[in-house]
This record gives C-alpha cells, structure tokens and sequence, in this order.
C-alpha cells in the first residue's frame, strides 16, 4: 500500500467515525435505532448524491479493499454477537405460540416476495435463486434491533415482548438456514464436492467445539477471551466460506454454539460487542458504495412500491394472522406484527450477500436497502398507534426472553 493510500485510509476511517457517530445519535433522538442513521450515512457516502464524488475523493479505489476486509471482519462479529443473543430456552416457554407466530413470519412473506420476484424477473436477474432469495429477504426480522426496541418500550415482560423475541429468533435461523441452501444449491465459493464436508463441519460444531470453547474460555480473562473468541470467528468463517457457503454462516454458529454461562455471555457481549460495533460503520460505508439511488425513475418508484407493500404487508398479514390463532386480542397481535417487521443491518447483510452472488442486481439491491431502512424507520411510528407499552399481559419477575437483565453489551446499546 502507498503512502498516498494509507493517508486516505486513516483519514476515511475517521471520517467514516465521526459521521456515523452523528447521524447514530440524530437516529435516536428521533426514536428510531442508531444502525438506521449509521445506514443511512453509508448510502449519502455512496453514489446517490453527486454522482459518487464523495465516495470517490474520500475513499479512492487503493484503499477500498482495505475497508472491505474491516467491514467483514466486523459484521462477522456482530453475526456472532447475534447467534450469542439467542437464548434457545424462550422456544419452550410458549412453545405452540412461538411456532404459530414464525410460521406466519416467515412463510406469508416468503411466499409474497417469491410472486413479487416472478414479476420483477422481467428486469432482473431471474431464476428460480433470485426467487427464492427474494422471498428469503422478504422473511427476515432483525434479532438484534428488535431486542432493542423491546428494551427502549418496555415491552420485556409482556407476552407480546416475549413471543417477538422468540419468534423472531426461530424465524431468523429459518431465514439464514434458506439462504445456506440457496448458495449451497448455486454452488457460490467453491467446489460443489466441498458442500459434503457441511455435515462433518455442523457435528463438529455441535459436540467437539462447545467443550472446547468451554475449556478455553474459563481458563482465560480479559484480552485474551477476546483473542480466542476473534480465532474462532475468523476460523469457522473460513470454513464455511471455503466449503461454499458464506462466511457470516461460520461466524453465526461461532455464536450459537457458545457456553451459556451469564457471566461469559455478559464478558462476551461488551469485549466483542465494542470491536464490532465500531468497525460496522465502515461495513456500511462499503454496502453504501453499491448503493446508487439517483437514477430512481416512475418505474423503480413502482417497484419500490411494491416492495414495500410485500414486506410489510407479508409480515402483518402473516404474523397478525398467526397471533389471532393463539388467541392474542387484536391490539397486541397488530403490536406484534409491527415488531417483526423490524429489518436493519440483519437485512443488509442479506442483501449484500445477494449481490455478491449475483442474486440481486445494482438497482434491485438499492430498493431493497431503502425498504430496510423505511420498514425499520416505520416500527416506533406503527407501535405508538396501539399503545405497545400496555399491549399483552404482563408477567412479573421474569426478565425478557433473550435479553438478559444486567447485560450491557454494545451491541444492545448502539443497535
């Protein structure tokens, strides 16, 4: 790397920051999540506004590779966070519920998005992956941002805080497990004949690495957890990567699998939470570059239309309805619905990875960014109209599924 490049790299940096610092605390005090002002700076850095002379002057082609390995190391760690999250005891708590509601959560969606993506194949990719990516993206809830949605209302100890956290967590590992197929069907990344050491890699995850991490981790303290934690991303990533899958898979499992032990979770949370939550801004800086809404015609405003009008429609169609059959009163089953309709950055990652794939073209992608970010934005204005706060039955003493009472993790308080 010149000297040249490394001056524009660490100015970047900064710039990157500084701005997403901004725009993260603008987002807040209008009551909508931080990410969404982070997103929204990675796209007015892109080529939306003056034709990309920002992104080209600030961030000049030597050093975008650069930035692209930050941003996926840090969203390989959020990925990670985001598996640590789930709390796989709350499926049990409500079980028939949660399974009602994440049926409806993942398949009205999916099935809309996939007639949506046989009208809109004319002008796009096509094929029967875009049609099943489409309805994939069209099924994701973003774990995450929900989790910390449910905090800022306190909506922790209502049945309806509960069953989205729980839903949401069962629909999301549905949604990623379709896009492993997805890619693993298409063959991206790799050898087809690799996808066999799938099976081998999952059994390993599930026996020998638990115990292993459990060994490691209790013997360790401060950094070092933190430098064994980074290795196992890093390696199981790798892994997923190089058998055809992608990376954030790896990196998801990492998660899941970890030791469940409250203290850990918590030294986890705040220790990885804080590395990856600041390197996630330059991951939005280089999804914005991709970004390139300026050319927005009657036509794409159409689409647009339309692809709103499949996500969130799908979502509260489809998780109002399965409320209903659980016997939650109509205000709490619309409360719901809103809540699960929550996509952010869990969405952007999806999408990225389409367009890496070659799922999704460069339009495409920048309409289903902007409906990321208005069905997100669309929640806190959706909830106040049925009173959340006061929606589904309280349950006293009982701290919200997945969100653990004392938790500080950066990911909860930035997200």
């Amino acid at each position: 790397m010149k000297s040249e490049d490394v001056v524009s790299l660490l100015f970047g940096l900064a710039l990157i920051f500084v701005v997403s610092q901004l725009l993260g605390a603008l987002a807040r005090r209008l009551d909508v999540p931080a990410v969404i002002g982070e997103i929204v700076a990675g796209i007015l850095i892109g080529p939306t506004f003056f034709h990309g002379w920002v992104a080209g002057t600030l961030f000049p082609d030597g050093i975008r590779p650069m930035l692209s390995a930050l941003a996926n190391l840090g969203v390989a760690l959020f990925m990670f966070l985001v598996g640590l999250e789930l709390d796989r005891r709350v499926i049990g708590r409500e079980g028939r519920a949660v399974v009602s509601v994440s049926i409806g959560s993942v398949v009205v969606p999916f099935g809309l998005g996939a007639l949506l993506a046989l009208w809109l194949s004319g002008g796009h990719p096509g094929g029967t992956g875009f049609v099943l990516f489409t309805g994939t993206a069209m099924a994701v809830t973003a774990f995450p941002v929900l989790a910390r949605i449910i905090a800022d209302r306190n909506l922790g100890r209502t049945r309806v805080g509960g069953l989205a956290l729980a839903s949401a967590a069962v629909g999301d590992v549905v949604a990623w497990t379709l896009l492993a197929v997805i890619l693993a069907w298409r063959g991206a990344g790799g050898h087809p004949w690799l996808l066999a050491l799938t099976l081998p890699y999952l059994a390993l995850m599930a026996t020998v690495v638990p115990r292993l991490m459990t060994r490691l981790l209790a013997r360790a303290r401060g950094a070092s957890r933190l430098a064994i934690v980074v290795v196992g991303v890093l390696v199981s990533g790798g892994v997923t990567e190089w058998i055809g899958l992608h990376f954030i898979f790896g990196a998801f499992l990492f998660g899941l699998i970890m030791p469940r032990q409250e203290e850990l979770r918590r030294d986890l949370d705040v220790r990885v939470g804080q590395l990856a939550m600041l390197l996630l801004p330059v991951y939005f800086v280089v999804a914005g570059f991709k970004v390139d809404l300026s050319g927005l015609d009657a036509s794409g405003l159409l689409e647009l239309g339309l692809i709103l009008l499949v996500a969130m429609g799908g979502k509260l169609a489809g998780v109002y309805g399965a409320a209903r059959l659980v016997r939650l009163d109509r205000r709490s089953s619309f409360a719901l619905a809103t809540l699960m309709n929550t996509r952010g950055l869990t969405e952007l990652v999806l999408l990225t990875i389409g367009l890496q794939v070659g799922l999704l073209d460069g339009r495409l992608y920048s309409l289903m960014v902007a409906m990321a970010v208005i069905t997100t934005v669309a929640c806190g204005p959706l909830l106040k109209l049925v009173e959340p706060a006061k929606a589904g039955r309280p349950r006293p003493g009982r701290a919200a599924p997945g969100h653990r009472s004392g938790s500080t993790g950066d990911i909860d308080s930035r997200l």
